[in-house]
């Protein structure tokens, strides 16, 4: 029997909040969270774990990291609301993809993916958010961030706890394949 906490591929969807370049490159530490992002990217496509992502008021911060559009089919989800439940297109995305645990990354920790994290858990869902593939202007605010999130009843974690958790197994096919990206 697996431990409630325990993150699986059934039921799982990466959400990528809002790595649009103009913020990012404020962000403390960001080529570090942008990497980070990427490997969970490569990690869930590589595992088939559905993937969207969302931009806050592209007009104003301009698009997702390119290099982020390249790994992730499909098109945002456009927002102006903090939290990405308030996106019309967001809730039925998920519904879509048959999720009930949130795998969140992005930026920043403290506002966006704070605020997605517990409407997400007041809506009922499971909540992962990955502590080194989201960002903060400033670190003050990251931990402040995830900390709020642990005491609301999120599971922190890191890529490398998400994606052990993901394979369950070392005899595998997707397991030889993303052993070269985490070596």
């Amino acid at each position: 029997m697996l431990h409630p906490h325990m993150l699986t591929k059934e039921g799982s969807i990466l959400v990528v909040v809002d790595v649009q370049d103009k913020l990012l490159h404020a962000i403390h530490d960001w080529p570090g969270v942008l990497e980070n992002t990427l490997k969970m990217i490569t990690f869930a496509r590589t595992l088939a774990v559905p993937a969207i992502f969302t931009e806050q008021y592209p007009k104003g911060l301009g698009p997702t990291n390119a290099s982020i559009i390249e790994r992730l089919p499909g098109r945002p989800v456009e927002k102006t609301v903090f939290s990405s439940f308030g996106a019309e297109r967001f809730a039925a995305e998920l519904e879509k993809a048959g999720a009930h645990t949130l795998v969140l990354v992005g930026i920043e920790a403290h506002i966006c993916v704070l605020q997605t994290a517990l409407e997400a858990l007041a809506r009922g869902y499971k909540v992962h958010v990955i502590a080194d593939a989201v960002g903060s202007r400033s670190t003050a605010n990251k931990e402040m961030g995830l900390a709020k999130l642990r005491q609301a009843g999120a599971v922190i974690s890191t890529v490398e706890i998400a994606l052990y958790e993901w394979l369950g197994r070392s005899d595998t096919t997707e397991f030889k394949a993303i052993l070269p990206l985490i070596k």
